[in-house]
């Protein structure tokens, strides 16, 4: 019954949101901290959770340690919620009888990572909303407010402008298709998200997406703070640099970079430098690499980590602030264009109705 339980909570991650695991990693590492046992903290946690599926592996979790596992065998049986990077440190803290430091490492790693998740949704959520109103809009007008005009100028029998002309075109070429449009472009969402899941269209995404104008150099640089950030956690955690590595790739969350990492590993098992076997791959930037070397020429390979990441980290949140700024009254004029655009082509005929009834 518990591995069948193991399973579902483990099939289960979408569930389980990062704030309910930063949260619950957080109040595990004060505990433990202040001397209560593992199995005690998991019951306390397991009862003052509120979602259910996370109080289900808190539980499921608290009832292998009873039975014997360690905390990181327990956890490794919920692979989904928790992922490597957590289970990898949980077994390392374990080792060498630092647990409570490691779990707050990983609090502070998670909340690093959930409060940039919460800065780029925020930055993503205003132009997303304003294109979506505008689609709307547009749509509403072209086949309800246009075909009304449409009809009072056919009465005119006269030849009406050439924007508004198109417009009509336009409006009547919607009206007729729009039932075959919506479903087509719903189709098209629906087939690009799965192409997107796939090897070839994965990485065609993600070689794509660091390169695109604006948004580009804010997704590589998620990327690499992610990437410095894990790193610096696991090596301050203990844990060998080849397995280092190997788990930073499949954490990594771009597939170009993962190749990058597996192939620097490569090189390191041959005898490389860690800032030399980047330095070969164009998506880890030089000053990446130039405070990397000075990580190993110093032996404070953790701090130069730490210290990319914070700096990525605040070079992010300033592009997004500046970038909120810079796209407001842009998709402001976008929607004046849009809007304006349609009642200029629809109100021509009436500005020029003195002369449509000269003639």
């Amino acid at each position: 019954v518990q591995e069948k339980a193991a399973k579902r909570s483990a099939t289960q991650r979408g569930k389980v949101a990062l704030q309910d695991l930063v949260i619950f990693t957080r109040q595990l590492a004060t505990m433990i901290d202040a001397g209560v046992a593992v199995v005690q903290c998991l019951q306390a946690l397991a009862d003052q959770t509120p979602n259910k599926v996370m109080r289900e592996v808190i539980r499921n979790v608290c009832s292998r340690v009873e039975s014997g596992d360690s905390f990181s065998e327990a956890l490794a049986r919920h692979s989904k919620v928790f992922g490597r990077l957590y289970i990898r440190m949980v077994a390392a803290g374990e080792k060498g009888g630092l647990l409570a430091e490691i779990l707050a490492r990983l609090a502070t790693y998670l909340e690093n990572t959930a409060r940039l998740r919460r800065k780029v949704k925020s930055a993503m959520m205003y132009p997303a909303g304003v294109v979506i109103v505008a689609i709307g809009i547009t749509i509403f007008l072209l086949t309800n407010v246009v075909p009304v005009f449409a009809e009072c100028y056919k009465g005119l029998g006269a030849e009406l402008p050439g924007p508004t002309q198109v417009l009509i075109s336009i409006s009547h070429f919607l009206q007729r298709w729009v039932f075959y449009i919506l479903p087509a472009a719903a189709a098209a969402v629906y087939g690009s998200f799965h192409y997107v899941k796939t090897p070839a269209g994965l990485e065609l995404w993600d070689r794509t997406r660091i390169r695109l104008p604006i948004f580009g150099p804010i997704a590589h640089k998620i990327c690499l703070a992610r990437f410095a950030r894990t790193l610096a956690s696991l090596l301050r955690s203990g844990v060998p640099i080849l397995e280092v590595l190997n788990i930073v790739a499949s954490t990594s969350g771009n597939v170009i970079m993962e190749r990058a990492v597996k192939v620097a590993a490569s090189d390191i098992e041959k005898g490389g430098s860690l800032s030399g076997a980047l330095s070969k791959h164009p998506i880890f930037p030089p000053m990446m690499i130039r405070m990397l070397t000075a990580g190993e020429q110093t032996g404070k390979m953790e701090n130069m980590l730490e210290k990319v990441s914070d700096f990525l980290d605040d070079e992010i949140e300033t592009t997004l602030s500046g970038l909120s700024s810079l796209i407001e009254p842009i998709l402001i004029v976008f929607l004046g264009i849009v809007i304006g655009g349609i009642a200029i082509c629809m109100f021509l005929p009436i500005f020029k109705l003195p002369t449509i009834v000269n003639k």
